[in-house]
């Protein structure tokens, strides 16, 4: 397998450390619009190659958890990588890209505005495909808070019949949320219950970041593009068979996440899971509600108030820029901020429903990362490596042949049994809380 990495920011400089240590693909090209970014990270690897052991065993990622295991190549690092430029908006240029290094694999790491150009590049140069979120929704135009317009996703789906025709997969929403939220979903409807009233999503962290003089700083753990998109669109709600919208941080929740992080309020969100899971899991209700924090949300509100949320450019002294992207360029990358962060993420789907044996169960599972630990052993922060390390699992699946498909589909369309063994192989397991009357 040669895969063409688009982006090698937060998230793609997380994909090659956890990669390099796997030998299911031949050649990873990493591109990005900076080519020295690219070149950065490939030689950062190269480099932690030369001091650590190719068969050296990953330690444990936490108490009671099984180290994984380094998987080596007989060829060397600097062989296995390479960094290129590349405009991800450039949809001949990611073509040429991908016929050059004979890629057969196109992995998006950029935001989901390149989504488009890069998943119609992949179709046309006769790559598969595998991106961690789904093409752009946009609001209904009189009731946008009622009624979904274009969902995340439709324009993909739409063109699922080209890429069957074609031979190809688009594996969308391959992260962790969504993506390894969607396996657990499939897994639970699979193997835990009979039938399900309720799937939710559940994201909350106890994750700290510290300024320069020590104090707690106002910094995202993850890409403030994205976040913005996800936070300012109205949440999308799948409930009796249809979608439905609702006001932007709505239904706030209590929610007590696992392995000492603790209660976190929720409150609703727009997110690809709702849009997948229905598709292959049948469930009463789905939502994605994330643990913000009410300092995060009225960053927000007042980010959407002052109209810097927007995307259209303004001219400023003759340049044309996004206020979205000045907000961003103004923030530290999140890449960046691993040594200044303490604390645990979580990412989990807890369900509701009926069990096999007929009885009321309820189960959260979850995926909890360390801050510290990601941090010694990949140099990478917990969030963006979190995000990180399922696609990279996903790959392995398809390049063993042990995931195979057609068309676009989510990660629900797949056996979730050897994704979440293989997750525990790669030195970080999943967990499994019963909730309600069961865990009493």
């Amino acid at each position: 397998m040669r895969i063409l990495l688009v982006g090698a920011g937060g998230v793609g400089s997380a994909v090659v450390p956890i990669a390099a240590r796997r030998d299911f693909f031949d050649h990873i090209v990493v591109a990005d619009y900076d080519r020295s970014r690219a070149e950065a990270v490939v030689s950062k690897q190269v480099g932690a190659s030369e001091r650590i052991g190719a068969s050296e065993q990953v330690p444990p990622s936490g108490p009671g958890r099984a180290p994984g295991r380094r998987v080596a190549s007989a060829r060397p690092v600097e062989d296995r990588f390479s960094a290129i430029g590349l405009d991800a908006s450039d949809q001949a240029a990611v073509e040429a890209a991908l016929r050059e290094h004979r890629c057969d694999v196109l992995f998006n790491a950029v935001d989901p505005r390149f989504d488009m150009p890069l998943f119609r590049a992949a179709l046309a140069a006769g790559a598969d495909y595998l991106d961690m979120a789904m093409s752009l929704s946009r609001p209904h135009p009189s009731r946008p808070y009622e009624l979904p317009g274009v969902k995340l996703g439709d324009e993909q789906f739409a063109m699922s019949r080209r890429w069957e025709a074609e031979g190809r997969l688009a594996l969308v929403g391959m992260g962790v949320e969504p993506g390894l939220a969607d396996v657990f979903a499939r897994y639970a409807a699979d193997h835990l219950f009979e039938s399900i009233d309720e799937i939710g999503i559940r994201d909350g962290a106890n994750l700290v970041v510290r300024g320069p003089g020590g104090q707690e700083a106002f910094a995202p753990t993850f890409s403030i593009w994205t976040t913005i998109e996800e936070c300012l669109n109205p949440p999308v709600v799948w409930e009796d068979g249809g979608w439905h919208t609702t006001e932007p941080f709505s239904e706030p929740e209590m929610f007590d996440f696992p392995e000492g992080i603790g209660p976190v309020e929720c409150v609703n969100v727009e997110h690809e899971e709702v849009l997948l899971v229905p598709r292959w899991v049948k469930a009463r209700r789905v939502t994605f509600k994330y643990g913000l924090g009410a300092e995060f949300i009225e960053v927000l509100r007042t980010l959407h108030k002052l109209g810097l949320d927007s995307t259209e450019p303004v001219r400023i002294k003759g340049v044309e820029v996004s206020p979205r992207d000045v907000v961003a360029a103004s923030l530290p990358d999140p890449a960046t901020l691993g040594d200044r962060m303490r604390g645990k993420t979580c990412a989990g789907t807890w369900i509701r429903g009926t069990g096999k044996d007929g009885r009321p169960r309820e189960v959260y599972l979850y995926h909890v990362v360390d801050n510290e630990w990601s941090m010694r052993e990949y140099g990478a922060q917990a969030v963006v490596w979190q995000t990180a390390v399922h696609p990279v699992v996903a790959l392995e699946l398809l390049a063993r042949g042990t995931w195979s498909g057609r068309g676009v589909l989510g990660p629900e369309a797949f056996d979730p049994v050897p994704f979440l063994d293989l997750l525990g192989e790669y030195g970080s397991p999943w967990g499994m809380r019963e909730e309600g009357a069961a865990a009493a």
